[in-house]
C-alpha cells in the first residue's frame, strides 16, 4: 500500500491518507513538505521563483529544478505548480521506503508528478529503483511520472530571456492588443518597427516577448533568438 502524506498552509499538522484518495484538487493546495536546506559547502543553490502561473513564489533546491520550473511557467498547458509537494511511503521488499517529489504539476492532461535529476545520476541503482516504485504508483492512478534532467542549453536560455517578460501587469493591454492584430506571421522580430510604425520600437518589442511568453506568438526557441528569428502565429 502506497501512502501520501502532505501540509496545509497555516497547519502544523501533516495529513496522511492512502495514495489513492488524494485527489490532484486537494494537492495541489500542499505547501512544501520541505522548505530550504543550508549548509557550508552546499553544492546547490536554493531560492524563491515568482511564477506568472501560479501568481506566487515556489521554491527550488539546484539551478536545475529552477530551469524545470521556468519550463513549466511557460507551458501554457500547465495551471498550477506545487514544489516539494508531498512524502510518498510504501513497502517494497519488504523495506519501508519514503520519496518527496520536486514538484506537481496540475496540466490540462493530468497531474504530472516530476523528479529532477542530473542525466549522470539517473542510471544509479538506488536512483533507478525508488525511480521505478515511485513511477509504478504515480502511474496506476493514470497520472503521468517524468524524470527531468538538462535541458537543450539554446532553449533554455530563450525562456529564461523570455520569462523577464512574464509579469502581464506591466504591459499597456491596448499595445497588447495592436501587436496580437498586426499580422506578424513571418515577420522578423528586427523589422517590427515596419509593422507599427506608430509606437517606439522597445516597447513593440517588449510586447512581442510578453506574447512569445504566454505563447500567443511562437518563434523556433532551438535557435539563439535574434533579428533573423521569424515570428509565427501560435497554433
Amino acid at each position: 500500500m502506497v501512502t501520501v502524506s502532505f501540509r496545509r498552509r497555516n497547519s502544523d499538522v501533516a495529513d496522511e491518507r492512502a495514495w489513492t484518495d488524494a485527489s490532484a484538487d486537494l494537492l495541489r493546495t500542499a505547501v512544501p513538505w520541505r522548505t530550504f536546506r543550508w549548509y557550508k559547502g552546499q553544492p546547490h543553490y536554493s531560492g524563491t521563483y515568482w511564477s506568472a502561473t501560479t501568481h506566487d513564489h515556489v521554491i527550488y533546491e539546484s539551478r536545475l529544478e529552477l530551469a524545470r520550473l521556468l519550463f513549466a511557467d511557460f507551458d501554457s498547458s500547465v495551471r498550477h505548480i506545487v514544489a516539494q509537494p508531498f512524502l510518498m511511503k510504501a513497502t517494497v521488499d519488504g523495506k519501508v521506503r519514503k520519496h518527496v517529489p520536486d514538484f506537481l504539476l496540475v496540466t490540462d492532461q493530468g497531474p504530472v508528478v516530476v523528479d529532477v535529476k542530473p542525466l549522470r545520476r539517473v542510471t544509479k541503482a538506488e536512483v533507478a529503483f525508488t525511480f521505478d516504485w515511485v513511477r509504478q504508483a504515480v502511474e496506476s492512478r493514470g497520472w503521468r511520472f517524468e524524470i527531468w534532467s538538462e535541458p537543450p542549453p539554446v532553449e533554455l536560455e530563450n525562456i529564461r530571456f523570455l520569462a523577464g517578460y512574464r509579469r502581464g501587469w506591466l504591459f499597456d493591454a491596448e499595445l497588447l492588443e495592436e501587436v496580437s492584430c498586426a499580422g506578424l506571421d513571418g515577420v522578423p522580430l528586427g523589422e517590427l518597427s515596419a509593422c507599427i510604425p506608430d509606437r517606439l520600437e522597445p516597447e513593440v518589442r517588449a510586447a512581442v516577448c510578453h506574447l512569445l511568453w504566454k505563447c500567443h506568438l511562437a518563434v523556433d526557441l532551438k535557435r539563439p533568438l535574434s533579428s533573423s528569428s521569424v515570428l509565427r502565429i501560435a497554433a
